[in-house]
């Protein structure tokens, strides 16, 4: 007999109550064992989208979802420990610059990342661009590799928070991601679970994120940073734009090959800004007193990328992939770049076949979009703005009028935006 019943469960937060601890550890490993149902569970979720959660609550379904399996124990690692994580962008190559470097600097950084969904990309996508390059590895070789090459970016195993696996799942299908308390849960319960001592939070603002406010995303990274610093993680978040897409590359392999210029010293100005900006903050978190700019002047990161790719099976001096078809996008007039729309261009590198819809669909390693202008930019009429790349021509019609409707060309040139909006600690 069930010390509980889902639909009480259910009903007490529909009718805005405040679940207990016991409820809320029962309904989280019920669900997780199968003894609640996938539409009970839906249900839930959406009453929790409805009616909120307390902190107290949110922090007690955290420690739910990281109960439901196991945690790493990173004690044998010798280095500080320090990870990042963004919520979801365009063009946001960050992590691939950004581990290699806050390791050359003195850190071991135990990234797991994810796919892409829908019209942001996924860092594991990214790199098995990468020729041989694995995303799963066991938590053996994880640890070896972060002791031995300071920088892991992987998929989590089966083992780290299966509650939140099954409850990501539902949330896809059913209305109910925009609920903050179940992201907050979601993304702190794999990185507290992970081990990290430090973790810094990139979460975005913009037309091209999850957040299009900065009330809603101050409300998510207030959340998250209480329930790092509740569980003895030393958590900050930055809050940055994602308005334009970030760099000038967007899509798997494209991305890659930017991520590979700003470890060689050059690469987009913004893209180096907020691998930088988030270094630092990563290194202080860490208690590391190193400078990150000198060190990626260096190429010490570089070299720290190249065993990185190499202890997972990649080729750090493979070709990587290039889509079969492309095609330019012109200017129709003379002006300047005032507006380039994030989630315009990611939904056109989606449909170029860069991303998916379905999390089990496959993904176009060379496909996406090269922008050739940034907002601010002068153009004159026939200058080229962006290029199309994808394997399949037959989709790229739809992607062309996306990118079309994102660029935007007039007479006044754009108000300057900072990458970095807001810290909060």
């Amino acid at each position: 007999m069930s010390e509980f019943a889902a639909v009480d469960v259910i009903r007490a937060k529909r009718d805005g109550h405040t679940l207990s601890d016991a409820q809320i550890d029962w309904v989280v490993d019920a669900y997780t064992r199968g003894a609640v149902a996938d539409e009970q569970m839906s249900a839930l979720a959406m009453a929790i989208l409805l009616r909120g959660m307390t902190p107290a609550e949110i922090a007690r379904w955290t420690a739910a979802m990281i109960a439901s399996g196991e945690r790493l124990d990173l004690s044998s690692v010798t280095r500080p420990t320090a990870d990042k994580h963004s919520t979801g962008g365009v063009g946001d190559k960050i992590t691939l610059p950004l581990t290699p470097l806050v390791a050359a600097c003195g850190a071991a950084v135990p990234q797991l990342s994810g796919r892409g969904l829908g019209h942001t990309g996924g860092t594991l996508d990214k790199l098995e661009s990468i020729a041989g390059w694995r995303a799963s590895i066991s938590n053996d070789e994880f640890k070896r590799q972060l002791q031995d090459v300071g920088a892991v970016i992987c998929a989590a195993g089966d083992g780290l928070a299966p509650a939140d696996r099954k409850l990501y799942a539902l949330r896809d299908v059913t209305g109910t991601v925009e609920a903050i308390p179940l992201i907050a849960s979601s993304i702190m319960s794999k990185k507290i679970a992970e081990g990290t001592g430090a973790l810094v939070l990139d979460v975005k603002v913009g037309s091209g994120a999850f957040m299009k406010d900065l009330a809603t995303a101050r409300e998510l990274a207030s959340t998250m940073v209480r329930l790092g610093k509740d569980s003895g993680v030393n958590t900050i978040a930055l809050l940055t734009n994602m308005s334009t897409p970030l760099g000038l590359a967007v899509g798997n392999a494209n991305e890659v090959a930017e991520s590979v210029e700003v470890l060689a010293g050059g690469g987009p100005s913004d893209v180096v800004e907020l691998t930088l900006a988030l270094a630092r903050e990563m290194l202080a978190a860490a208690g590391i007193d190193a400078d990150p700019a000198k060190v990626l002047e260096s190429g010490a990161a570089m070299d720290t990328w190249r065993a990185m790719i190499r202890a997972q099976g990649g080729d750090p001096d493979a070709p990587l992939p290039v889509a079969r078809e492309t095609e330019v996008l012109r200017a129709e007039s003379d002006g300047i770049v005032t507006s380039l729309d994030a989630y315009g261009i990611g939904v056109a590198a989606w449909r170029l076949g860069a991303g998916r819809a379905r999390k089990e669909d496959p993904v176009s390693f060379g496909a996406g979009v090269q922008l050739k202008v940034k907002p601010g930019d002068a153009v004159r009429a026939g200058d080229v703005l962006l290029e199309l790349r994808a394997d399949d021509p037959a989709r790229i019609p739809a992607a062309r009028a996306t990118a079309a409707e994102a660029v935007l060309i007039g007479a006044e040139r754009p108000t300057s935006t900072n990458l970095v909006l807001d810290r909060i600690a």
